[in-house]
């Protein structure tokens, strides 16, 4: 239990509980809530390039299943453990009730750095933790997904996996797979998009202008390129931005097209053409209009919160915001549109792979595109109503609807045995 209660864990809990008490949810529900349905924790040996043998420490965690299949992402990273994964997995439940997607929450992860390991190293690794993790996941019972360091060719190798267990191709097994292998046209960018476009809809309710204006982005990974490449489309600013290197400032704006051109290039942004390299902790409290963390959890605490300068922020990352940070934002009056709200895109787009998988009938960009900002728009809808109605923040509103739903399932379902 200790290895499970971890300051993110219990930054996860706090939010259902204090949302709890807003829905008046029953103490029965809540407590059956407050943590992961399944938890596993594997270690697996791996043969390294060097012939030696080096074990790590992988993690699936199942949050809840009480509205369908569990669904949710694998990372890679050095900060891994199960408290990260099991906040991640309890968030995921909240954002497919709220999307109204038939899934309960899941997250992955392997504790390692991937940037220091070979393909064939992270090959390995990633079939030998597929097999470890083999009698937890499955088409009908949990669906992997990409997340930090984990990409198409990753979910390739799990599909493959898989299959090769069960002796047939399985391609609902995973979502996020390449499009040979049944991936869904538009899910690489489904993150981003849904950022830009909830985003694009604040902006719209806030009577603020639709372009112009200065945005700020941390992480230039695949949440953050989309997000702000989508932006500057709309004509907006992109005055800063940042990798895992560091970050770069341009008050004139950035050309994000030439941006993405010299990423590819050089595999960093930094000494981009006209832009001043600047840190991350620089980045984040530079004066703007939208301030978009897309890079990893709990970036804004009690200590730089007072220092932020902007009028919006959207959680392209999981949990970038700590609760004592939230309070001190809503006392700036910066509007917070909350991660599973605004980064649902991509569980959204895994949701339509997953379908199509299932029926052996694939659907055209257009159409996936269509879907989603069918779905997104009426979300937002629902969560920005909600916040009016009852003069509450976008992230309690949207965590009431998706708690709300997932106790509701609890109820009709009962408590079994």
């Amino acid at each position: 239990m200790k290895e499970l209660l971890t300051p993110t864990f219990l930054m996860a809990q706090k939010q259902l509980e204090d949302v709890a008490k807003l829905i008046n949810l029953e103490e029965d529900i809540l407590e059956r809530l407050k943590f992961p349905r399944k938890s596993l924790l594997v270690s697996m040996p791996v043969r390294m390039d060097n012939g030696h043998v080096k074990t790590f420490m992988g993690y699936r965690v199942q949050h809840d299943l009480a509205m369908g299949p569990s669904k949710g992402g694998i990372r890679y990273s050095p900060e891994v453990d199960l408290g990260e994964v099991a906040a991640l997995a309890m968030w995921m439940t909240w954002k497919c009730a709220l999307m109204n997607l038939p899934f309960g929450g899941a997250k992955g992860g392997i504790c390692c750095n991937p940037e220091e390991m070979s393909e064939g190293e992270l090959e390995r690794l990633t079939r030998r933790y597929t097999t470890e993790i083999l009698p937890m996941i499955g088409p009908e019972r949990d669906i992997p997904a990409p997340d930090m360091y984990t990409n198409e060719k990753t979910m390739a190798w799990i599909m493959d996996t898989y299959s090769n267990y069960y002796g047939y191709a399985i391609p609902g097994v995973v979502t996020g797979k390449p499009i040979g292998l049944g991936g869904s046209l538009g899910r690489i960018e489904a993150t981003g998009r849904g950022v830009a476009f909830s985003t694009m809809y604040i902006l719209e309710k806030m009577g603020m202008p639709s372009s112009g204006l200065d945005v700020v982005v941390q992480g230039f990974g695949n949440v953050g390129s989309v997000a702000a490449k989508r932006l500057f489309e709309q004509g907006h600013n992109i005055i800063a931005i940042s990798d895992v290197h560091g970050g770069i400032y341009n008050k004139n704006g950035i050309n994000i097209d030439k941006l993405i051109n010299y990423y590819k290039e050089t595999g960093t942004i930094k000494d981009f053409e006209a832009s001043d390299n600047i840190i991350n902790e620089e980045l984040l409290e530079l004066g703007c209009d939208i301030l978009i963390p897309c890079a990893i959890g709990n970036v804004i605490t009690r200590d730089n919160a007072p220092k932020l300068n902007c009028k919006i922020i959207s959680e392209g990352a999981n949990g970038p915001v700590t609760p004592e940070a939230d309070d001190i934002l809503k006392d700036k009056g910066i509007i917070i549109i909350p991660s599973i709200l605004a980064n649902s895109g991509g569980v959204t787009v895994s949701y339509f792979e997953w379908v199509q998988d299932i029926q052996r009938l694939f659907w055209s960009e257009d159409e996936v595109i269509n879907k989603l900002n069918i779905l997104l728009t009426k979300t937002l809808d629902e969560v920005y109503g909600l916040s009016q109605d009852r003069h509450v923040d976008l992230r309690t509103a949207a965590m009431m609807i998706g708690v709300g739903r997932v106790a509701e399932a609890k109820r009709l379902r009962g408590l079994y045995p």
